[in-house]
């Protein structure tokens, strides 16, 4: 009885720790701006299916494609037998699913299967970016926490799936050896052959063996449950949501503001702009983004589903040719903003405000290195998309500040002027095919 009144106080304390800090990513996200995203449902269930849940998008890099596959997969299924052990916590029962009968060792060898699978996948995870160190795990945003992040998670995970097939180990030779408390269920298919290891372990050695086990198991799924919402690997939770509410625009496609769009009407068409009643004039605000609380929601979203995979920097053509733009910092720095104005906000009150901004994170240069090709977002396995806080970052510099490479604004300049981008009038546009 005491066993299972300190599991259930356990389970509850981590419920309540996890729903508080969901509760705090989800204030964070909510700082950002309104935006209506529930058009083309079904359209957005079928990107979710294939994207999110499917993995589609994974399969541009096959070793690392498999090896995801291989925890991705472990780590969902193996999940079902939490049921079962949540279940023998809390009612003080053993092997409860025991009922299934011949089913029962099936379920259980192919859960071993799975956890053998994780733990290969995340040892070569772990050699992949700690000796092979390939190079999209060391580009400059990857400092000392998302290196340690990263492998943390791995190492987790390899211990956690170790402890169960310890546990069924142990619990196999108990079984056998006729215990009472440990009745036959049948042959596991791993934890079989690992039974040598401890065969010459007395009853009583392998009882703590397989109590040890089944408490660091459970006590560690607690604390990796409390711990994801702090690492990159929220995106377990959050890569469904997000997906479903990613943009099925064209990529790169900027939203237009509506005020701007009604007076270039005025000006080309006044009989097609919408006027505005007296004294209902629309408060425009600033334009673009300087600070997270001007990004919607879903841009917010975004910077937290982010998983670090490197694969959008990887593939972006300015930082291949040496220049600074690494789109996977520039989510990464929204998301570390959006945790600092967060902590102020819950220190301060909802308007709190400091002397900080995104461009504090970052810089002209790398903004302007963007050349709009949506390579990242192309790559990304979970839909994220760099480009839209680009640009709404170049749309604050441009409207509000007046700062833009030389070569832009002569652009804007000859727009204005003369109608095109070019430096003679637009009356001679045409000049070149009387030539």
């Amino acid at each position: 009885m005491i066993e299972n009144l300190i599991f259930s106080l356990l389970l509850i304390l981590a419920v309540l720790l996890f729903t508080k800090n969901v509760r705090r990513i989800s204030q964070d996200i909510l700082m950002g701006k309104k935006a209506q995203i529930n058009d083309r449902k079904p359209q957005r269930w079928k990107t979710m299916a294939r994207v999110a849940i499917g993995q589609s998008k994974m399969g541009s890099r096959p070793v690392s494609a498999i090896l995801h596959i291989f925890v991705y997969v472990g780590f969902i299924v193996i999940n079902i037998e939490m049921l079962e052990i949540l279940i023998d916590g809390v009612f003080g029962t053993h092997r409860i699913l025991a009922f299934l009968g011949s089913i029962y060792p099936v379920l259980i060898s192919v859960f071993e299967i799975l956890a053998f699978l994780v733990i290969l996948g995340c040892v070569i995870f772990l050699i992949r970016r700690n000796i092979l160190k390939i190079p999209r795990f060391w580009n400059k945003e990857m400092t000392t926490w998302p290196r340690s992040d990263a492998n943390i998670i791995l190492v987790t995970e390899i211990l956690l799936m170790s402890s169960i097939l310890i546990m069924n180990a142990a619990d196999g030779l108990l079984q056998q050896s006729g215990h009472s408390h440990y009745a036959a269920v049948g042959p596991f298919l791993i934890s079989d052959m690992m039974q040598p290891w401890f065969a010459g372990m007395s009853e009583g050695a392998l009882v703590n063996l397989e109590r040890a086990s089944w408490w660091f198991h459970i006590i560690g799924v607690f604390i990796f449950l409390n711990y994801i919402p702090y690492s990159k690997h929220f995106h377990i939770f959050l890569s469904f949501p997000n997906v479903w509410y990613s943009k099925l625009d064209p990529l790169g496609k900027m939203d237009n503001m509506p005020a701007i769009t009604n007076e270039v009407k005025m000006m080309l068409d006044p009989a097609s702009a919408q006027e505005t009643p007296s004294g209902d004039e629309e408060d425009i605000g600033s334009f673009g983004a300087k600070e997270v609380t001007d990004l919607t929601w879903k841009h917010l979203m975004d910077a937290y589903t982010c998983t670090e995979c490197g694969r959008c920097t990887s593939s972006c053509p300015a930082n291949i040719t040496g220049k600074k733009l690494s789109p996977r910092k520039i989510v990464m720095d929204v998301r570390d903003r959006i945790e600092e104005a967060g902590v102020l906000m819950r220190k301060q009150g909802k308007d709190a405000v400091d002397d900080k901004s995104l461009f504090d994170r970052i810089t002209e240069e790398e903004l302007w290195a963007c050349t709009t090709c949506n390579a990242c977002t192309y790559e990304c396995p979970v839909n994220i998309d760099p480009l839209a806080v680009i640009l709404e970052l170049r749309r604050y510099l441009v409207m509000e500040q007046a700062s833009a490479p030389g070569e832009i604004n002569a652009t804007f300049s000859n727009i204005e002027n003369n109608g095109a981008p070019w430096q003679f009038s637009h009356e001679d546009r045409v000049d070149w095919a009387t030539k």
